[in-house]
């Protein structure tokens, strides 16, 4: 809006050194800057649908019976946080080193955080576009979240998925007791990712599913090998095999009288 009185003979709207408009005359060839009011007191135009080209400097140029006056007014044009580009879903080794990228327009420019969101509360990881993890560990596996700031809207979220792999490690195998005649369970649990395969071994002799009156089940991280019937044969150490693509541990499990 630029003000006007009575003594005003002419009157103009420029952006930087362009014309827009003199008196009631289009000037510019952009269909979405009009004309709003040409009265004694008021010369005003509008823009329709502003993007940020249209940032910078407007002038209103008025002509008295004496001289010249102008009057400036700066438009600044602000963007909402946007999120415009940001690393996939990605699977990887323990140990390896991982760089997430999440990279962000808006104006005024964003503030960009990466944040880990695990199972023992919300940790940042980054203040920067850029998160970075050298040597990654299986703990540092789960959600990143990056977050994109300014104060012009709410902020713009997106999350990247991170999988460690990591060799198996058998947590729990107790060497356990049953009476003859009863029923015996043996249990080997194993964490790994991706998820481990099991085998059960006698001495140096695999077993398998149905024989000799035994059960293999492997579910999860979790191995049972169940006796249905315990004889004396049955007693002795067992050997419980975890194995996945990244390497195979073992346990020793008892099954006594």
């Amino acid at each position: 809006r630029c003000t006007v009185d009575d003594r005003v003979t002419r009157v103009a709207w420029l952006n930087r050194s362009t014309i827009l408009y003199a008196g009631n005359d289009k000037w510019s060839i952009d269909n979405r800057v009009v004309i709003l009011s040409n009265t004694k007191t008021q010369y005003s135009i509008k823009i329709h649908n502003v993007d940020i080209y249209d940032e910078g400097p407007y002038t209103c140029s008025v002509q008295t019976d004496n001289h010249p006056k102008t009057s400036r007014v700066h438009l600044i044009v602000q963007v909402p946080p946007q999120i415009v580009n940001i690393s996939s879903d990605i699977t990887v080794n323990e140990g390896s080193s991982v760089t997430l990228m999440c990279l962000a327009f808006g104006r005024p420019e964003p503030t960009v955080t990466w944040r880990h969101l695990s199972g023992k509360g919300q940790g940042f990881a980054s203040e920067d576009e850029y998160l970075e993890i050298t040597g990654i560990t299986r703990e540092q596996s789960g959600e990143y979240e990056c977050s994109a700031v300014n104060d012009v809207a709410v902020p713009d979220v997106r999350k990247v998925k991170v999988t460690v792999n990591y060799p198996p490690y058998i947590s729990n195998a107790k060497n356990t007791g049953a009476s003859v005649g009863q029923k015996g369970i043996l249990q080997c649990e194993a964490s790994a990712v991706p998820v481990a395969e099991f085998q059960w071994f006698k001495e140096d002799t695999r077993l398998a599913n149905g024989l000799e009156g035994v059960r293999i089940e492997s579910k999860g991280r979790l191995s049972t090998l169940t006796f249905f019937n315990v004889s004396e044969k049955d007693y002795g150490n067992y050997t419980c095999v975890a194995t996945n693509k990244l390497g195979n541990t073992n346990a020793s499990i008892i099954l006594y009288g």
